[in-house]
């Protein structure tokens, strides 16, 4: 969920121009509802939606209706946006969750945002949390409120919404990608959270390696960053105050993991990771991702990765090993932390089971070397594009055999130009499937070659 309190059902308005009902009334909410932005000036990152003359900027300076869809991970901002939206153009704010709300409850929001137009002039901000969980009807009930401009609609999503929205509600949408937040947006959040009245008012300092802690666990998600601080702050009266390594370990329950992205760390577990899964040794590749996993490492750098050691370790002995580590890769894009952890996991136990051959590796390098080596040679003639005209003058593709006019589905033909024809690259492997692999292709070189 983007905010907790969410309603089911036609959610309460707002009162424009308030966050969170009123300012003042902050008072035992949550510190990342304390410290969430007020203006557009205040959000943290997201430069490429916010900075001059954007789309964005300038709909909510000039006080236009609009629909915007927000795509990006938890703790981007996207329910923030939809705020700091409201209070600029000092329009009503009502919020309703996808998850529990149905086509009547959008109707009447909607009908009502109608009324207030016409009665009052004044304006309504419908922000719908996790839109992509709304079913066609549910996304057909918005679009009367967003062609006639009832309401500015804000739509957030964690999906893709090429493929979770219908296209007239996306056609008619302003959409905006939101990135997760880098590490220096994370310290300004944070900084912000210890310094500020609102926030924990200067009442606690931070020592550099708890801060660091807290900033790793945080995975580019301000909430969690706000949370995980309050949490430790909570902890930190038993220790004058000060927020130490100690105390932050034991407000967020997990140990500080010793590891540096930027450095030889991070180099050194990714390779011990690779090197365990190409070794087979399941426990030890999960291990290594773990450490990983916890360090905050980008989850789509870990999924690259594997999907690299699919071809390069694994390759023919199991293909379905690519298939497995490219959906996984997909799989993170859809979801990301933490619950992507379990999706790599699948990944790196797979691999790390599958049996083990590097032939396709020294198939393509040898291939390469010899192409480096200037093996290159003319495309023999009847391989040659022959859909033009004259081409048959030049005798391009005039006695090419088309292989499926054999009853085997092959024929022999020369493919390879002189200078390679017998070159043989692939030298496949006794392990898995390839060993069946090798008994076809020994077959079809034979045919193909007349050997």
């Amino acid at each position: 969920m983007e905010q907790e309190g969410l309603f089911g059902g036609a959610a309460p308005s707002v009162p424009a121009g308030s966050l969170s009902g009123a300012d003042d009334d902050i008072a035992g909410k949550p510190l990342a509802v304390r410290m969430r932005p007020r203006t557009l000036d205040e959000i943290v990152g997201q430069q490429h939606l916010l900075g001059p003359g954007t789309p964005l900027r300038r709909l909510v300076e000039e006080d236009q209706p609009m629909a915007l869809v927000l795509w990006g991970p938890p703790g981007t901002g996207k329910t923030t946006l939809a705020y700091v939206v409201s209070r600029a153009t000092q329009r009503r704010f009502v919020e309703l969750s996808a998850v529990t709300a149905g086509v009547k409850d959008v109707r009447a929001v909607i009908d009502t945002a109608r009324k207030d137009l016409v009665r009052s002039g004044t304006g309504t901000v419908l922000f719908v949390d996790e839109v992509h969980r709304f079913s066609k009807t549910q996304q057909d009930a918005l679009l009367p409120g967003v062609e006639n401009r009832w309401v500015s609609l804000v739509a957030a999503t964690t999906e893709n919404p090429y493929f979770a929205l219908i296209s007239p509600l996306l056609s008619r949408s302003l959409l905006l990608t939101l990135e997760p937040l880098d590490d220096d947006a994370i310290r300004e959040v944070m900084r912000r959270a210890l310094a500020e009245e609102r926030g924990l008012g200067g009442t606690v300092t931070i020592d550099d390696d708890a801060h660091d802690h807290l900033l790793r666990l945080a995975g580019g998600d301000a909430r969690r960053a706000l949370t995980y601080l309050e949490a430790a702050a909570g902890g930190a009266a038993a220790a004058d105050g000060v927020i130490t390594l100690e105390v932050a370990e034991k407000a967020v329950d997990r140990a500080a993991v010793r590891y540096d992205r930027d450095g030889d760390q991070h180099y050194d577990v990714t390779s011990a990771m690779i090197k365990s899964i190409r070794g087979s040794d399941v426990d030890a590749g999960l291990h290594y991702l773990a450490r990983m996993a916890e360090a905050g490492e980008d989850p789509k750098f870990l999924a690259r990765r594997l999907v690299i050691l699919a071809s390069e370790d694994i390759g023919m002995a199991d293909p379905t090993a690519l298939q497995t580590a490219v959906a996984g890769a997909q799989a993170v894009q859809l979801i990301g932390w933490p619950e992507a952890q379990i999706t790599l996991a699948q990944v790196v136990i797979a691999l790390a089971l599958a049996p083990k051959s590097n032939s396709v590796v020294t198939a393509i390098g040898a291939a390469v070397a010899d192409v480096r080596a200037g093996l290159a040679g003319a495309v023999p003639p009847h391989l040659r594009d022959s859909h033009y005209a004259g081409s048959k003058k030049l005798g391009h593709g005039t006695s090419y055999a088309y292989a499926h006019d054999d009853p085997r589905g092959v024929v022999e033909q020369q493919y390879a130009p002189d200078a390679v024809q017998d070159k043989q690259y692939y030298q496949p492997g006794a392990r898995g499937a390839e060993r069946d692999y090798a008994d076809r292709y020994a077959k079809l070189r034979r045919i193909v070659r007349g050997e």
